[in-house]
């Protein structure tokens, strides 16, 4: 029986309520995460693409005070669009690449997320959020490649250069698209959704190296306001509305560094490497990287 005594609302659940409402994580995770996401995402994807001289440097404005956009490297600032700004190219020699033929290099400018050893065919999202190589790529012949192998998940915040290059010479063999969700891929996101990676929109694109046939695998991964990819051997927009087909033989071969695609924003990507790969010294969780630098080294090297 329901006590009629006991207030329904007592000041100290509203403290509670308060306190959870001001709390900085609670409410990034709120506003980006508890909103229509897929309804969101499309609505910016439209929006992005205005060509309005006003509209442009309005939202590019706006965009500059809530980010750390820095336009400086931008081979050109006379944007058309919002989009434009968002996949903008850079300058010549604004990214150098490692030559060194025994490392395979960060295919985008990120923040590293969780790194390192594949834990058998487990791997980490976050502190205490495993999830398993066959949920995020959904192929078990392809688990067997990496299991026990090395891998680096890149976070592209929104402010950063959004295009991602080939870690090497390889050949780009097949391309999975998996359709999915666009929860938010930041920190505050990957602490409470178990399995985010998994659950979202995401590519799966094989490769070989052209030195040795080693495979290397990237899985760029979409997000909310992002949910599109550009990958140039494929004529289509990967996004929300494409259903398929999911599997894609392919057959492009990519000089080290050469750009491969973009996101329409920011986003992740996980780069897997077989056993015997190794992460190159001073990689780890939190480090900020740049297209080009060192990430992981051969076997022997």
């Amino acid at each position: 029986m329901t006590d009629l005594t006991e207030p329904r609302y007592s000041p100290m659940k509203t403290r509670s309520l308060i306190d959870r409402l001001t709390n900085q994580e609670d409410l990034n995770f709120l506003l980006t995460n508890r909103v229509p996401r897929i309804a969101l995402t499309r609505f910016m994807g439209w929006f992005s693409k205005i060509e309005h001289p006003l509209v442009c440097r309005l939202s590019i404005a706006i965009w500059k005070l809530f980010a750390d956009l820095d336009l400086s490297e931008a081979r050109h600032t006379d944007f058309r669009s919002l989009h434009d700004c968002f996949t903008r190219q850079l300058k010549d020699g604004a990214r150098p690449v490692d030559p060194d033929p025994a490392v395979l290099t960060s295919p985008c400018d990120a923040i590293v997320g969780a790194c390192g050893p594949i834990a058998g065919t487990e791997l980490i999202q976050a502190k205490g959020f495993p999830y398993t190589l066959l949920d995020l790529l959904a192929d078990p012949a392809l688990v067997d490649t990496y299991r026990d192998g090395s891998y680096v998940t890149l976070r592209l915040k929104s402010s950063m250069y959004h295009r991602f290059h080939a870690p090497a010479d390889c050949r780009v063999e097949h391309t999975t698209y998996i359709s999915g969700d666009v929860w938010n891929v930041n920190p505050v996101a990957l602490k409470r959704v178990e399995k985010l990676y998994c659950k979202n929109e995401r590519a799966v694109i094989r490769t070989r190296l052209a030195a040795d046939g080693a495979p290397i695998t990237l899985v760029p991964v979409a997000a909310i306001l992002v949910a599109s990819m550009r990958l140039h051997w494929l004529d289509v927009l990967l996004h929300l509305r494409y259903r398929g087909p999911n599997e894609m033989p392919v057959r492009a071969d990519f000089r080290k560094g050469q750009e491969m695609g973009w996101f329409e924003h920011g986003s992740t990507i996980i780069v897997f490497a077989p056993k015997g790969f190794t992460l190159v010294d001073g990689i780890a969780s939190g480090h900020a990287i740049r297209m080009g630098h060192a990430l992981l080294r051969r076997p022997g090297h």
